[in-house]
């Protein structure tokens, strides 16, 4: 066989090689991206131009969120944050409007004590969304809800609700504390 047999038959064969790793990079790359960001990443997806977009962003999200200082809470404080939380549910049967501002100033401070960033609740669902992404839709319900409330737009059926879904990423958030930090691939 000729050498120009040979290569016409081993340039395809590579290059179809070459195709298919790169194929199975970026799948094994979506997958993981699929299960550490949950939900939030079909969400990303929807709203960026392409899915290519979309994972640089998720992957971008990794980079800051790797960049925080985030630390596990200690006791006491654990302690501390869950009677307040106490104190606010309590709080909700009175004032159920104050208790979901209450209750949204304490997931806040959680947050902060942490080593999230606080500065805007669009940049605190995209830090979030890292090792929270599956209860990130909770905290984006609630917040939803304690906007109208501020508005004196929200039923107090809306208002229960907002309670509920802070609760669930609270209770993410105070009980993540001895959880190591997910590497990145």
């Amino acid at each position: 066989m000729s050498t120009g047999t040979l290569l016409a038959i081993i340039i395809p064969i590579v290059v179809v090689l070459a195709l298919i790793a790169v194929a199975a990079s970026l799948l094994t790359r979506r997958r993981r991206l699929r299960g550490r960001f949950g939900p939030e990443y079909d969400r990303t997806v929807e709203g960026a131009d392409s899915r290519r977009a979309a994972e640089r962003e998720l992957r971008a999200r990794e980079k800051r969120h790797d960049a925080l200082d985030i630390k596990p809470l200690p006791v006491g404080a654990r302690e501390r944050y869950t009677q307040e939380w106490s104190s606010v549910q309590q709080e909700f049967v009175d004032r159920p409007e104050d208790a979901v501002h209450d209750a949204d100033r304490l997931v806040t401070s959680l947050m902060h004590e942490r080593g999230y960033p606080t500065e805007g609740f669009e940049q605190q669902a995209e830090d979030l969304s890292v090792r929270h992404g599956r209860t990130l839709e909770h905290y984006r319900a609630a917040h939803e809800v304690e906007t109208l409330s501020t508005r004196s737009r929200a039923t107090t059926e809306q208002l229960r609700g907002a309670m509920v879904h802070y609760r669930a990423l609270f209770d993410e958030l105070l009980s993540d504390g001895g959880r190591a930090p997910h590497a990145s691939s």
